[in-house]
């Protein structure tokens, strides 16, 4: 930023007339010869006026301060729909996280803006993740309407919840996915040509299944259109503040974080992610998985031997996906 010079300061400015004036008072009490009480005059009048600068700079910053960026519009009746999006093997905290931020909000007349609700393919018991079990609230067939989707990280999607996601995002104000929810979001095509992020350990794979998209290292969480991604796991929840925020304000967002005791910032910078902006790197003595880049012990681990070199694996599944397509996962020598 430039710093103006003295000469520069518009003269219809209160501040710059403020300032102007202490300018002066300087100069005079640097090029006179005073006495001490003229002195201590002068010096009593220049600190008034910067009070009265500081405290006029306060009040315009604080009545200048940005909106929030890319607000969303609540509805001036009734609540927001918040469909969560289940299925086998749904990791817990990628919607339960959102879930109680969403619980969470209160607004200053009391209300409770979100009603929550979980969807899938049937209502039959899921099990999620750790073995948790769940029944679904509503089928695709009698969902209500959703304004936001959440899409945690969850087992392989059928074609019924890939067309839902289709269809429902052509009204939601945010269809967001949470760690590798977002190849469930992927493979609607809705990404194709946008930006988007995932869980680090699936970098390498998401972006070699999804060319078409352009992958976000490194960031909390990815904005494009009524579409975002979070990274893994705990970002959800930062993810879900930033949709409070841009419905109700900071204040209410902090509010919100504030009565979960949860004291995470990520959500007030999507790119706070840069820790995992660069891939750690396999050694022989620290191998990692090349598929996730997460370690492993190669006491155990499943094995490949790809043009001479040794290759481990944190499961059998990742061997797999290797194997079918080594040269794109093997590390040049």
């Amino acid at each position: 930023m430039r710093i103006l010079d003295w000469q520069e300061f518009d003269e219809s400015c209160h501040c710059c007339q403020s300032n102007r004036l202490v300018k002066e008072e300087i100069m005079n009490a640097s090029t006179s010869s005073l006495s001490g009480r003229e002195i201590l005059n002068r010096a009593t009048r220049i600190g008034f006026i910067a009070a009265v600068i500081f405290w006029i700079i306060v009040q315009v910053s604080a009545n200048a301060a940005p909106a929030e960026a890319n607000p969303l519009k609540p509805p001036a009746h009734g609540d927001i729909p918040v469909a969560f999006l289940i299925s086998g093997g749904a990791v817990i905290i990628d919607f339960c996280g959102p879930w109680e931020v969403f619980r969470d909000v209160m607004l200053p007349n009391g209300d409770h803006p979100f009603r929550l609700y979980t969807v899938s393919d049937k209502i039959a018991p899921i099990t999620a993740g750790g073995g948790m079990k769940i029944v679904p609230d509503y089928t695709f067939a009698n969902t209500p309407a959703p304004k936001v989707i959440v899409i945690p990280a969850q087992s392989e999607p059928s074609k019924a919840m890939l067309e839902w996601i289709r269809q429902s995002t052509k009204n939601t104000d945010v269809t967001m996915s949470v760690c590798t929810g977002a190849f469930v979001l992927a493979k609607t095509g809705l990404l194709s040509g946008k930006s988007a992020t995932t869980f680090h350990a699936a970098f390498k794979t998401f972006a070699m299944q999804f060319p078409d998209i352009h992958l976000k290292r490194g960031a909390r969480f990815v904005e494009d259109g009524n579409l975002a991604s979070a990274g893994g796991l705990s970002s959800g929840i930062d993810l879900a503040l930033r949709v409070v925020e841009r419905y109700y304000g900071r204040e209410v967002a902090q509010k919100t974080a504030y009565n979960m005791e949860y004291q995470g910032q990520g959500w007030l910078n999507a790119d706070s992610n840069q820790v995992y902006a660069s891939a750690a790197v396999s050694t022989d003595s620290h191998p990692l998985c090349p598929v996730c880049g997460m370690d492993v012990d190669p006491k155990s681990a499943p094995k490949s031997v790809f043009k001479g070199k040794t290759y481990y694996f944190c499961s059998d599944n990742d061997k797999k996906t290797f194997d079918a397509a080594a040269d794109k996962f093997a590390t040049a020598d």
